[in-house]
C-alpha cells in the first residue's frame, strides 16, 4: 500500500501517523519543502523515501513529486495531509491522479463556512444565518434582518483568526473601511458554549472512534488577545450532541478520515435557533482537531488514535 504523506513534518507530533502506518507495512512517501536534514530520526525512519520541493506552494512541483512515486512505487492508495492548509491541495491532487478520497472542488463544502451551511440544513441541525459579505449596503441589509451584535469571519479560515464581534455601527463602518482582502461571511451572534464532537471514520463514513472537547471561553476573543487557549476533553458525549453530530457527518463525504466539528450549545433561548442547552452547527473541519488535541484523545481515552487510524486505513 503506498500513501503519500504532504508535509509530514508540521505539526512535528503527526510523524505519528508515519510512524505507525510505516509499522503497518504501508509505504509512506513524504513530500515538503523541508530540507531533508531538518526531519527528525523517527520522521526519516518512518518515511519509505522523502521529496523535498523547492516551494510546496506551487502545484506543479508537487504534482511532480507524487508522478514520480507512482512511477516509482506503483498506484497511490491514499493521499493526505491531515493539515486544514493543505486540504484543496490535498483534494487537487486525488482529482488529477484518481486517488481515492475527497475530490477537487467537493472539499470547498468543507472549507467554505457559506457552503457549510448546506449540509447543516441538509442534516436538519439549526445553525446561524449567514451572508457572504459584499457592499456595505448588504451589510446594512443583513444587521437590520438579524440586529447587532453580528460576527464576521473569513469563508476560508483555520480557527478564529481574524474573527470579529460587531457590536454597532462605528464598528460595523470601521470594518468596511478596512475591508480585508479575502472574502468574509457575516453571520447573527451567537452566544454559546463551543462543543466539538470529534473522530474517525472508515471507508463507509461510519464513525470508528468518537470524543468531544469543550471550550469554556470565548475563541475569538482568546485568539485576538494574545492568549492561551483552555479546552478540556469529555469521557462521555451528550447524545443529543452525538445525534446532531452523527446527522452532520452522514451530509459529508468523510470516508476514512479525522473529522473535527463545532456546535454552539445555547447560553440562552435564541429565536430562530433553539432554546437554552440546544446545540447549534458553527463549523466542520475534516482533519484531526488542532494543537495537542490528538494526543488529549489519547490519554482520555487510554488509546492511540494514530494507530486506529493506521489499522483502519490498512
Amino acid at each position: 500500500m503506498n500513501f503519500v504523506f504532504l508535509s509530514p513534518h508540521f505539526p512535528s507530533h503527526y510523524v505519528n501517523f508515519a510512524d505507525r502506518l510505516k509499522k503497518m507495512g504501508v509505504n509512506v512517501l513524504g513530500i515538503a519543502d523541508a530540507a531533508y536534514d531538518s526531519l527528525t530520526p523517527q520522521l526519516k525512519e518512518s518515511l519509505t523515501e522523502y521529496y523535498r520541493v523547492d516551494n510546496m506552494e506551487n502545484y506543479d512541483e508537487v504534482m511532480r513529486a507524487v508522478a514520480y512515486f507512482i512511477h516509482k512505487y506503483g498506484r497511490v492508495d491514499r493521499l493526505e495531509s491531515f493539515n486544514e492548509y493543505w486540504l484543496e491541495t490535498d483534494a487537487r491532487l486525488r482529482t488529477d491522479f484518481n486517488i481515492e478520497g475527497t475530490k477537487y472542488p467537493e472539499v470547498l463544502e468543507s472549507k467554505r463556512k457559506y457552503l457549510m451551511k448546506n449540509h447543516f440544513r441538509k442534516a436538519g441541525v439549526p445553525s446561524a444565518r449567514c451572508h457572504c459579505v459584499t457592499t456595505r449596503e448588504e451589510g446594512e441589509k443583513f444587521v437590520r434582518e438579524v440586529g447587532y451584535p453580528v460576527f464576521v469571519k473569513p469563508d476560508i479560515g483555520v480557527g478564529a483568526y481574524a474573527s470579529y464581534t460587531i457590536r454597532n455601527e462605528e464598528e460595523f463602518n470601521r470594518f468596511y473601511d478596512n475591508y480585508p482582502s479575502v472574502p468574509y461571511v457575516m453571520e447573527e451572534f451567537v452566544n454559546g458554549l463551543i462543543v466539538t464532537f470529534d473522530g474517525i471514520t472508515n471507508y463507509e463514513n461510519e464513525p470508528i472512534f468518537m470524543t468531544s472537547h469543550i471550550f469554556p471561553e470565548n475563541v475569538a476573543e482568546t485568539v485576538n488577545a494574545g492568549d492561551d487557549l483552555r479546552y478540556y476533553s469529555v469521557l462521555k458525549i451528550d447524545p443529543v450532541l452525538e445525534k446532531a453530530g452523527r446527522a452532520v457527518l452522514a451530509s459529508f463525504n468523510t470516508t476514512a478520515r479525522f473529522f473535527h466539528f463545532e456546535f454552539f450549545k445555547l447560553y440562552e433561548d435564541k429565536k430562530g435557533l433553539g432554546k437554552k442547552g440546544d446545540y447549534v452547527a458553527l463549523e466542520v473541519n475534516m482533519r484531526p482537531p488542532g494543537g495537542c488535541m490528538p494526543e488529549l484523545m489519547d490519554y482520555e481515552h487510554d488509546t492511540d488514535v494514530y494507530q486506529m487510524y493506521a489499522d483502519m486505513i490498512v
